[in-house]
């Protein structure tokens, strides 16, 4: 048998969901992205539009980039580019229209109408990071992760810290729980443009810690990966906002409300998906609170934006 034809739905597909399950759903993020979520560039200098702007971002972050042009291995040859032995591509795609005419009727002679057909194709790029001998231009950095001198509150850090998950910060830009080492990671305190902000994210990947079989061993029901994601990230979120409602945290409800619609209309469900979630998310937040109580804090109150 031949080698399997590379589906570019797919890959696309896996990519981002693969992304979404080991780390920072891109549209929830309160806090500067640093180098790699700088928008990508071709070599034209136009910025990537679409998925592609998802992938190479994604590719950025995980392999470490900090330089925002991307061209193809022909494109930086045509510069005066070489492209390192060994480094690998990352595949965006070409998304364009096919016309073509209709049959001619052979009794009339008469000439058919035409019809358009959009495809997909798929190309590989490299960044600008993996290819030696280009002008200096091209190894552009974005501007270092933005601090805004957020602090900490002490009594909600021992809150959360009661809950036995141990909580690491780094100059990582993600936010995410690590299921094999059961560690949450989370981007350093002042990088977050308020201390509500930073604990609604917390309590967001502390929801997804305690559904584990460790803990609470909820099972997130789907017929695919993709489904199954949509109805954890929906717990996640409906905990989180729960958890921040007691602690006093004033997250934002119009975010909250915003990142549930998008995955229930993955889930292609209504009310239902609700209460099923709406049930998981309560005895989560129950959990919170009988393992840890109520602390004694005092967030400042920011904006419901």
């Amino acid at each position: 048998m031949g080698k399997p034809k590379f589906n570019i739905y797919e890959h696309v597909t896996e990519t981002i969901f693969t992304e979404m399950q080991a780390g920072t759903v891109p549209w929830r993020q309160p806090w500067s992205g640093g180098s790699g979520f700088a928008l990508p560039l071709r070599s034209t200098g136009e910025q990537y539009r679409g998925i592609n702007v998802l992938m190479l971002l994604i590719a950025a972050m995980k392999r470490g980039y900090d330089c925002r042009s991307w061209m193809t291995y022909r494109q930086a040859q045509e510069l005066g580019g070489q492209v390192r032995k060994g480094e690998k591509s990352t595949t965006v795609v070409k998304f364009g229209t096919i016309t073509k005419e209709g049959e001619t009727d052979p009794v009339t002679g008469a000439e058919g109408e035409e019809h358009a057909r959009r495809y997909a194709r798929a190309y590989r790029v490299f960044n600008t990071c993996q290819i030696d001998g280009l002008d200096e231009h091209w190894y552009d950095r974005p501007a270092a992760q933005k601090e805004f001198g957020t602090q900490s509150d002490p009594a909600l850090d021992a809150w959360f810290a009661s809950l036995g998950v141990p909580i690491e910060h780094s100059a990582d830009p993600r936010a995410y729980y690590h299921i094999v080492r059961d560690v949450i990671h989370m981007p350093r305190v002042q990088t977050f443009e308020s201390a509500a902000g930073l604990y609604d994210t917390l309590a967001h990947e502390e929801a997804h810690a305690v559904a584990v079989e460790k803990r609470l061993g909820l099972t997130f029901e789907g017929k695919t990966a993709a489904l199954k994601l949509a109805t954890e990230e929906c717990f996640a979120e409906l905990t989180g906002a729960m958890v921040c409602a007691r602690l006093g945290v004033p997250a934002s409800a119009r975010q909250n409300a915003a990142y549930i619609k998008h995955w229930l209309e993955i889930l292609g469900e209504s009310n239902g998906a609700v209460f099923r979630v709406a049930s998981m998310a309560q005895a989560a937040a129950d959990w919170m609170f009988a393992k840890a109580g109520d602390p004694d804090c005092d967030i400042p109150a920011v904006a419901d934006e």
